[in-house]
């Protein structure tokens, strides 16, 4: 009896039938000196002589976090080989619990040590640009997905909560909404009469300030603004969720974050944002008018009349749509860095950061192209 006790004790435990890892737990549960030692003593064999994990327990028997740690080592041992080692005879929500426990990033070597050349690190740029491109793209039809069903009253989605979504997106912003905008308006009439009064041309600020306004820099602006704000906000908020493993216990309850905490502030940000955008415009044409009265000696009725016979329908459309999708992609960008931060302190940061520079490119590459489209329509 010289033989080590430790497989004397496991050798009941595991066996090989028919090219499957059986485990048997016996009646009075697995031995607490078992759980104590590193998986690689439990003597299993390779990970290609298996062919999936089958688990025999009492029908009476109950699960604990104990006996779940104990399995999640086995299956991180087996799944070395880069492949996932199907599970048998678990209950529902453990299989979710190992599965969510599989997708954690293991520790490695750290890249950062090794020096590449300039066309390594390119191309290691291009495929991180690449796989945050297809997140996105994924994340967009997944919101695709869920709106039939927030549509038809399904959706999974607390009404505090999108209340509270509600209010940041809008009534929280409208200060700086409308001081940026005043004062956009206001710069606006005062290049333009001091280049348009030497031509003796005054009254056509009005149609610079109400075009420029309504066409272009309003939706510019007041996106921009959002972006630093509430887009911000979104991306701190979902990955200090993710930091706190909010998000793992969402899913872990069957419930899905992009219906539970990206649907609501996606759909509010784009529902909201053609609202703010027209209480922008007001104010950008109070900010000219402020300025264009007392510099053209002009009144305020002629300037009013003036905007209005320069400002078209199709103006207001082509902003107002431009104020939708930017509302949709400012959300969207900062729930997609969220979710997908680090778990750190420093990751809620970096997420935040990432989320404004990206919404803020993004606003203006949508806006070339709604040029380029309006152009093309002849708008």
């Amino acid at each position: 009896m010289n033989g080590d006790p430790l497989r004397l004790t496991v050798r009941p435990l595991f066996s090989k039938e028919a090219g499957e890892l059986v485990l048997a737990i016996p009646e009075d549960g697995i031995a607490l000196s078992i759980l104590s030692q590193p998986v690689e003593a439990l003597g299993l064999d390779d990970a290609h002589s298996y062919r999936c994990v089958r688990v025999e327990a009492p029908a009476a028997w109950r699960w604990s976090t104990v006996d779940a740690a104990f399995l999640a080592g086995i299956v991180q041992r087996l799944d070395r080989d880069g492949r996932r080692m199907p599970l048998h005879g678990l209950p529902a929500d453990l299989t979710k619990l190992l599965d969510l426990a599989r997708r954690l990033p293991q520790a490695g070597p750290s890249e950062s040590a090794a020096r590449y050349g300039l066309t390594t690190r390119l191309g290691m740029l291009a495929l991180a640009c690449a796989a945050q491109m297809k997140a996105f793209v994924d994340l967009l039809g997944e919101v695709v997905f869920f709106v039939p069903r927030f549509i038809g009253r399904r959706a999974k989605i607390r009404r505090a909560e999108l209340i509270e979504v509600l209010a940041e997106s809008s009534s929280r912003a409208l200060i700086i909404v409308a001081i940026v905008n005043v004062l956009m308006g206001a710069i606006l009439a005062f290049v333009g009469a001091v280049q348009l009064k030497t031509f003796g041309a005054g009254i056509y600020v009005a149609n610079l300030v109400g075009i420029a306004s309504v066409r272009e820099l309003t939706p510019i602006i007041t996106a921009i603004v959002l972006a630093g704000r509430t887009g911000a906000s979104f991306a701190a908020r979902i990955a200090t969720m993710q930091g706190n493993e909010e998000i793992d216990a969402l899913t872990t309850l069957g419930l899905s974050p992009v219906e539970s905490l990206v649907l609501p502030r996606v759909l509010a940000l784009s529902a909201l944002m053609p609202l703010v955008y027209v209480y922008g415009c007001a104010f950008a044409l109070l900010g000219g008018l402020v300025v264009a009265i007392p510099i053209l000696d002009m009144t305020a009725t002629a300037y009013l009349v003036q905007t209005q016979q320069a400002i078209a329908t199709a103006n207001f459309v082509l902003g107002t749509l431009k104020a939708f999708v930017f509302g949709g992609l400012v959300a969207l960008v900062g729930c997609h860095y969220g979710l997908r931060a680090p778990r750190s302190a420093a990751g809620v940061g970096s997420a935040t950061t990432a989320a404004v520079v990206v919404s803020i490119i993004g606003i203006i590459a949508l806006d070339a192209v709604f040029a380029v489209c309006a152009n093309a329509l002849a708008i």
